[in-house]
């Protein structure tokens, strides 16, 4: 078994499961379905040794062209209030079928979603063990089932029939805040996982400080003609319903509908961008990017001022349709130090400065200083620490610590100067140097002439 070989060079804390593992998969009688959990939770148990830090905002904008808003996002700024699926939950749906049918479909879309993830997230936190990658994508592929019947249900209703049918796009972003202990002794972290569910031409983006990666495929002509072999995706963009959505939520039954659900693991810093076309049309996205993301990992942008730059980019580039955008930050980091005060520690011993020599206080008082610290009250400094004594103002900007960097440099100076005078006073005359004798330089007349010069 190939995973065998890296046993040995592995970490110390996993080398005991992978073996397990590696002698599950050469047991005959394990099947598959057994030993993905046991990978599953290994593979977890190290990405939550880090905490996760998630920060999300989220806009939408009508546009310098259209008259009404057909999108409509999650979460806005009216959401980050209540900050009841905040940050976990993130999604954009782009409403077809007109003013009439594109913003009910969309925002009954949204509003749909955010009951029955909150419905999923309750019954994952009532889990003791670890919900499958699996059964979470069911059921995130059932809450889309469920929402794209609803709106059918209404298409119905109103005899709404082909083009006239009210449907939306969907691109929607699950961190799914499963709790799992890296270790026995530690405590329950986040386990890094994030879900990705698409439908239609919104898209999801991952940002890092190197690259632009774009995590989903349009459903679209171009996107179907490519994935059947038929041409290459730069020639199925030359035909005329290029962009024509292949599939939407609330178009056809449920049954019909294939929404695409990918599981990723949160393991770098980085940012999650989810957008409308109204952005990504033209590549504005992998044209953009390096213009605000690592101003963002620098703290010199915020997430709000991201999304508007966004916003306004896509009026400025585009501007032929509605425009959202929700950006969320992920960070990983060891705990935080905490730097405060420590109540319990001791106090520090007063520094006893040494008495200053006549010599070294003429070098470092002028006489004006001596005049204006005779006007200056005397301070105990053996009195009450925590007796209030008014403050003076210092006649110099110079740091405490230039100071004393100062005062040691006199000393020095001060000491090696005395040291000299003592030896000059006490040494013999007979130790002084013989004088040195300075080398005859004969005159240019003296100087010998070659004869062949």
């Amino acid at each position: 078994i190939f995973w065998s070989n890296l046993i040995p060079t592995a970490h110390p804390h996993i080398q005991q499961p992978l073996q397990e593992i590696c002698q599950m998969i050469g047991d005959i009688g394990e099947s598959l379905e057994a030993i993905a959990p046991k990978l599953n939770q290994l593979l977890l148990e190290q990405a939550a040794q880090l905490p996760l830090n998630a920060e999300i905002v989220g806009a939408t904008d009508t546009g310098p062209v259209r008259l009404h808003n057909e999108d409509c996002c999650y979460p806005t700024e009216q959401d980050l209030v209540s900050k009841q699926l905040v940050p976990h939950l993130a999604m954009i749906c782009d409403g077809v079928g007109g003013h009439d049918g594109g913003e009910v479909a969309s925002q009954l879309a949204v509003q749909s979603i955010k009951r029955l993830v909150q419905n999923l997230l309750t019954e994952v936190a009532q889990q003791q063990d670890l919900t499958s990658p699996d059964l979470v994508m069911k059921q995130l592929e059932e809450i889309i089932r469920v929402v794209n019947n609803m709106i059918a249900t209404e298409n119905n209703e109103q005899g709404r029939e082909s083009r006239q049918r009210m449907g939306t796009t969907l691109v929607m972003a699950l961190q799914l805040p499963q709790q799992v202990k890296s270790s026995p002794e530690s405590n329950p972290n986040n386990a890094h996982e994030l879900y990705i569910a698409n439908l239609g031409d919104s898209r999801a983006y991952w940002l890092n400080k190197n690259s632009c990666q774009l995590l989903t495929v349009d459903d679209d002509v171009a996107s179907r003609e490519t994935r059947l072999g038929h041409c290459l995706y730069w020639q199925a963009l030359q035909r005329r319903d290029a962009g024509a959505l292949t599939q939407a939520l609330g178009t056809r039954d449920g049954e019909f509908i294939r929404p695409t659900i990918q599981r990723f693991l949160i393991e770098e810093e980085g940012l999650l961008l989810l957008c409308s076309d109204g952005l990504s049309d033209n590549d504005w996205v992998e044209k953009s990017w390096t213009e605000y993301t690592p101003k963002i990992f620098r703290g010199e942008f915020s997430l709000k001022q991201a999304v508007e730059y966004l916003i306004e980019l896509a009026n400025q580039k585009n501007g032929h349709d509605n425009t959202s955008v929700v950006l969320a930050h992920y960070r990983l980091s060891p705990e935080q130090l905490v730097l405060l005060n420590n109540p319990t520690a001791k106090p520090l011993e007063k520094e006893v400065m040494p008495e200053l020599s006549e010599a070294s206080k003429a070098l470092l008082y002028s006489d004006d200083d001596n005049e204006v610290s005779q006007l200056k009250p005397e301070v105990d400094l053996d009195s009450d620490p925590n007796s209030e004594v008014e403050a003076m103002p210092s006649s110099s900007g110079l740091k405490p610590w230039m100071f004393m960097v100062g005062l040691l440099l006199i000393l020095f100076v001060g000491a090696v100067v005395a040291v000299w005078r003592n030896w000059e006073n006490f040494r013999s005359p007979n130790d002084a140097p013989a004088s040195w004798e300075s080398p005859i330089i004969p005159e240019p007349s003296e100087v010998p002439v070659s004869p062949d010069s």
